[in-house]
């Protein structure tokens, strides 16, 4: 009798433990203005969010949705990347191939430096103090001092690149797109030393990382079956995948609940992964957004995700002013 009772009283927090988070949105902001988008990049420092709008970068504030600058003369911007020590952030242009750094108080630009073509997602890396972008057209990674905003130098990657994360240790991890491949770089030594295969992923893009259990999360646009492809970076050995939607272009985990996350835009979803353990991993929920939503992030404090997205017209001509930042949260 008394284990049968034990029994009843652990059922429902057994059933608790099991249920979907609950991700749901919480709050939706019509920002407006002209541009489209790329990524969108959270500072936990200033508590501010980071958006990349065609020719500039938009900063937001997460609470209400009201824009408290603008970082201008971006061309095709694309990443956001900070370097708190410095007081430095920076962002890339692909039209141009620049890197703009900028002071992260008062957002004036302070410098330019030329990358390689098609500049695209960018890092810190805070072993190195070096800022890495990656250069989609040229197959290239471009290194620059966080401090001076100088290049120091490229290096060759033999196959476009997409996200990038740093383990925080001068070990960089890219997704080679073209490939659906992981390469590791050595900051410091500026070259590849390694790359691993992630299954069946095509098309690579979005690149979260769990630095405690040294794990990597790639979204991957395989042709009819996108998926998150997760993978072991000590190894450098591919560990399993979970369906996710399609047209994914970010991802993001959260080390505090042990989400991870991938953003879809071609059906507006957020598909959210458990990490049980570093070995196994559960599709815990696929959340609605808004169609077009395919980049994002995270705040490791609030655990909560912003997506952005925008209405279009059917001729798929982005509706003016309808640029919306959605916030979810458990």
């Amino acid at each position: 009798m008394r284990l049968a009772g034990a029994l009843r009283f652990l059922a429902p927090a057994l059933g608790l433990l099991a249920a979907p988070p609950g991700y749901h949105v919480l709050a939706t902001y019509t920002i407006g203005g002209t541009g489209g988008w790329d990524y969108v990049a959270f500072d936990t420092a200033g508590h501010r969010l980071f958006v990349a709008r065609q020719t500039r970068i938009q900063v937001i504030d997460p609470e209400t949705g009201k824009v408290l600058g603008e970082i201008p003369g971006m061309s095709r911007a694309h990443g956001i990347a900070f370097a708190y020590e410095f007081g430095h952030g920076f962002a890339t242009s692909g039209t141009d191939s620049t890197i703009t750094m900028f002071d992260l108080k008062t957002l004036a630009v302070l410098g330019t430096a030329k990358g390689q073509l098609d500049a695209d997602a960018v890092l810190y890396d805070p072993a190195s103090k070096r800022v890495f972008s990656f250069n989609g057209d040229s197959k290239s990674a471009t290194a620059v001092d966080a401090q001076t905003g100088k290049v120091i130098g490229n290096i060759d990657l033999g196959a476009g690149p997409e996200f990038g994360v740093t383990a925080g240790d001068g070990k960089l991890y890219v997704n080679l797109e073209e490939e659906g491949n992981i390469a590791e770089i050595d900051a410091q030594a500026m070259k590849v030393t390694r790359k691993w295969e992630l299954g069946t992923c095509k098309g690579a893009t979005g690149l979260a990382i769990d630095r405690v259990h040294h794990r990597l999360f790639s979204g991957c646009n395989t042709k009819g079956a996108p998926i998150m492809a997760i993978s072991d970076y000590t190894s450098g050995k591919y560990i399993t995948s979970i369906p996710i939607g399609p047209g994914v272009d970010a991802a993001g985990f959260d080390p505090g609940t042990g989400y991870a996350f991938a953003s879809s835009g071609a059906d507006g979803t957020l598909t959210v992964v458990h990490e049980d353990s570093p070995d196994k991993f559960t599709l815990a929920e696929s959340v609605k957004t808004m169609l077009g939503a395919r980049t994002m992030t995270v705040d490791p404090r609030s655990h909560k995700v912003y997506v952005v997205s925008a209405k279009f017209s059917p001729e798929r001509k982005m509706v003016p002013d309808s640029f919306t930042l959605l916030v979810l949260g458990m």
